[in-house]
């Protein structure tokens, strides 16, 4: 069989369609015939070497760490009686992150002449006592600051908890003392 040559032998682009001199078509990795206008080299991607695992390993792993739970220092007078009666207390941590029954304990300052891994109870006020505030099994806390009339606001940077024997003697009274601090009932070094 014969095959056309020369300056008016004529092919087809497999890519656009459009007809062109035959001298000028070149072939491309995949097979098409295309004008030399048209040609694309293969993408180096489409050699990458594959590997036959599907991940390596590090020569130094470590395990995650796990972060132990610490103490927040509040803001002075971080609590606040609701009501005259009442044993509810809001609680003013900015940006707290905590959660509905989460189980929070309150301290006093640290001690700085004779134990220094001690914490002195908050400052009593309204009828509230250091002592009370400072529970030693912490309390369950609802998040957001409630007012005497059981509304809820501020889910954000307040908290509220009951205290458990005292009772506010005036309420909407703030106290607590400086140097207070929210954390976990029990804290490991």
């Amino acid at each position: 069989m014969a095959f056309a040559r020369g300056k008016y032998a004529k092919a087809i682009s497999d890519r656009s369609g459009m007809e062109f001199p035959y001298r000028e078509m070149v072939k491309e990795w995949n097979g098409s015939l295309v004008h030399k206008s048209e040609y694309e080299s293969r993408h180096p991607q489409d050699e990458a070497k594959h590997y036959s695992v599907e991940g390596h390993g590090l020569r130094h792993a470590k395990p995650a760490r796990t972060e132990n739970t610490v103490v927040t220092i509040l803001g002075p007078n971080p609590f606040e009686t609701i009501s005259a009666g009442s044993g509810i207390l809001n609680v003013f941590e900015k940006s707290h992150g905590r959660d509905t029954s989460d189980t929070v304990r309150f301290r006093g300052p640290i001690w700085t002449s004779s134990d220094s891994d001690a914490y002195q109870n908050p400052v009593g006020f309204d009828g509230i006592t250091g002592a009370n505030l400072a529970y030693s099994s912490g309390y369950s806390i609802t998040v957001g600051k409630r007012d005497s009339s059981g509304t809820i606001t501020n889910t954000d940077d307040y908290y509220h908890f009951t205290v458990n024997t005292n009772t506010a003697t005036s309420g909407g009274i703030s106290g607590g003392g400086n140097n207070c601090s929210a954390g976990p009932a029990t804290l490991e070094a």
